[in-house]
């Protein structure tokens, strides 16, 4: 069964990818694709340390704030790379494969492709590291 953490966790992630992915959209407009991607996923963040700080690993939360805040940036430092390399490879391929797609059809799908991705590792590291907690209960099931 899937815990009531991961489901928190999607819907907390849900939300900063589309804020991620929305914002990056406009943004485009007046930045190259991948400077464009970096300041969508530095806005995602101020939402997503919020809503998992709250919301998701409340129970699990150690340390202080700034604690917390440093190694926050340093899991999504990870996850940023993880998000540029997956979108940046993906644009390349569905451009070359697809010629004919429009450029920003084919950004919208290798950025959302890559959020998704960098997503199990932004899980891993906020789980991990960011929110750990010394001891560990079992995972409560849905």
């Amino acid at each position: 069964m899937i815990s009531h953490e991961v489901v928190r966790f999607l819907i907390a992630g849900g939300s900063a990818t589309a804020i991620n992915w929305l914002t990056r959209i406009p943004l485009s407009l007046v930045l190259p694709f991948e400077a464009a991607l970096l300041a969508a996923y530095g806005l995602s963040m101020v939402a997503s340390f919020w809503l998992y700080r709250a919301f998701v690993f409340r129970a699990t939360s150690r340390g202080s704030l700034r604690g917390q805040v440093g190694l926050f940036l340093a899991v999504n430092a990870v996850g940023a790379g993880v998000v540029l390399a997956v979108s940046t490879a993906m644009l390349d391929g569905l451009t070359h494969l697809l010629p004919d797609l429009r450029l920003s059809v084919a950004e919208a799908l290798a950025h959302g492709v890559g959020i998704a991705v960098g997503a199990v590792a932004n899980y891993l590291g906020h789980r991990l590291i960011t929110f750990a907690s010394g001891s560990r209960s079992a995972p409560q099931s849905v």
